[in-house]
């Protein structure tokens, strides 16, 4: 049977650490215009794809409790969809 290759496949390593987040990290809010860096925390919803991992973007709006980020990937312009747990000043 061939193996499944989907968007975590070989991402083990990268996403195994399962510790508990303090509260000031899951309360933390941004306001439009700050850069943030894109922080994968494996345990929570709204991550984004890990390529992004480590990328450096600006806030540019809400979109319920997440927050809408512009990165620049190679001469593209992205928006992702990213909730606060996974980004960090």
């Amino acid at each position: 049977m061939k193996r499944s290759l989907g968007k975590m496949s070989k991402r083990s390593r990268l996403l195994r650490r399962r510790t508990r987040l303090g509260t000031t990290k899951l309360l933390q809010k941004f306001d439009i215009g700050d850069k943030v860096c894109i922080d994968l925390q494996s345990g929570y919803t709204g991550m984004p794809h890990p390529r992004y991992r480590g990328r450096s973007g600006t806030v540019i709006g809400r979109q319920g409790e997440a927050y809408v980020v512009e990165i620049k990937d190679m001469n593209a312009r992205k928006k992702l969809i990213i909730t606060g747990v996974h980004l960090k000043k």
